[in-house]
């Protein structure tokens, strides 16, 4: 049991190292290593939100500090997000398991390729008035609950690739995702009940204590070679579950 919590906490921590750098694969990272220990679909996605709503608000609060927000682009994402993510919650919930697990982890590696893709991706400029926010945090929202990430991969990368700045894109959506995954865990605990999250709290440990970090982290590391690494991680662990 005292292997199963640390590990949970190596998993929360690492995650949040990487999100807080990219702005995205908190859940995605958190989600295959759940799925890759024998956690159901539902019950990884749900640890997953469920820690969240701590190591968002933890990393959104580092970037408050930091500067890294613009509040414009945080009210145009967090309405759709929330909506978006409450759907995809309730949907997974009463979705059988073992029929939905090879589904999550193809999507797993579809956002993988997705992440690789944005990598190489040129960029043009664009600002807060773009038409695509909305919808993109919609999209993102719905995908994140039902695949147990997505909302960094999908929103953070679709903005970046569209020329948006990278801090107060990270910085945003970070701080977006915290009212985005309190939605869905929310939904989660309505629809599954607290006792098959109680371990959920090994992830929140390991990824309050990363999540200061990784705003500092954005401020060092190139963004290009960490989103392929991260990639293929993703792709590599979401992969066996399919195979």
């Amino acid at each position: 049991m005292t292997s199963d919590f640390l590990t949970f906490v190596l998993i929360g921590f690492l995650a949040q190292i990487v999100d807080g750098a990219l702005g995205m694969a908190f859940g995605v990272l958190t989600t295959t290593s759940l799925l890759a220990v024998g956690v159901p679909p539902a019950v990884a996605s749900a640890m997953t939100h469920v820690t969240e709503c701590f190591t968002t608000a933890a990393s959104g609060l580092s970037h408050l500090y930091h500067r890294n927000v613009d509040w414009r682009l945080v009210v145009r994402l967090a309405p759709a997000g929330m909506i978006g993510g409450a759907l995809g919650a309730f949907l997974l919930s009463n979705i059988d398991g073992e029929m939905i697990e090879p589904i999550v982890s193809l999507y797993l590696i579809g956002v993988g390729l997705f992440i690789l893709y944005k990598a190489f991706q040129p960029k043009w400029p664009r600002d807060v008035r773009d038409w695509i926010i909305p919808y993109v945090g919609g999209i993102g929202g719905l995908l994140d609950a039902m695949g147990g990430g997505g909302w960094g991969p999908i929103v953070t990368s679709s903005l970046l690739g569209r020329g948006h700045d990278a801090k107060k894109v990270i910085g945003s959506t970070n701080l977006t995702e915290f009212a985005v995954t309190t939605v869905i865990s929310a939904t989660f605990i309505l629809t599954l009940g607290w006792s098959e999250l109680s371990s959920a709290i090994g992830l929140i440990l390991g990824g309050v204590l990363a999540a200061p970090l990784g705003a500092l982290v954005v401020r060092k590391l190139p963004v290009k070679p960490l989103m392929i690494a991260v990639s293929l991680i993703i792709i590599g662990t979401a992969a066996v579950r399919v195979v």
